[in-house]
């Protein structure tokens, strides 16, 4: 038997994601102008509170450089802001502004909508689906 890539699951987990993650990502660019990295930030800081870089860049599947630099955008366009840990000087926390809460509240309630959509298009196998993908990567948030 030939090696298949088009039947191999982890690519075809991969393009899936890619092709679904590009979708959203073309309504929260046009939105709010935001890029993955920034939404990724963003999305965790609404779930997590307060945390440092360190820890968005564990949680959202990005490097540190990037996290970083999606920080910054979002800080000079009013979206979070960024302090010195308490105990640990090297470190620098993140947490959302008023604006970036707001902003969060209408880009989450549009990512419920999303959600819903793939599941429908999903139908009878969503339920099956999410099972599995379960199994392979529980959630961590």
């Amino acid at each position: 038997m030939t090696f298949q890539l088009d039947q191999f699951l982890p690519y075809r987990l991969s393009v899936a994601a890619a092709q679904v993650s590009r979708r959203f990502a073309a309504f929260y660019e046009v939105e709010a102008g935001l890029s993955v990295p920034e939404w990724r930030v963003l999305s965790h800081l609404n779930h997590s509170g307060a945390v440092s870089v360190r820890d968005i860049n564990q949680r959202v599947n990005l490097d540190k450089p990037a996290v970083s630099r999606a920080a910054t955008r979002l800080q000079e366009a009013g979206l979070l802001r960024k302090s010195g840990h308490g105990s640990d000087r090297r470190l620098i926390v993140l947490e959302l502004t008023d604006e970036g809460r707001a902003l969060m509240v209408r880009l989450g309630e549009a990512a419920a909508r999303f959600q819903a959509e793939l599941l429908a298009e999903l139908g009878e196998d969503a339920e099956a689906f999410n099972r599995a993908l379960n199994r392979l990567s529980p959630p961590t948030i």
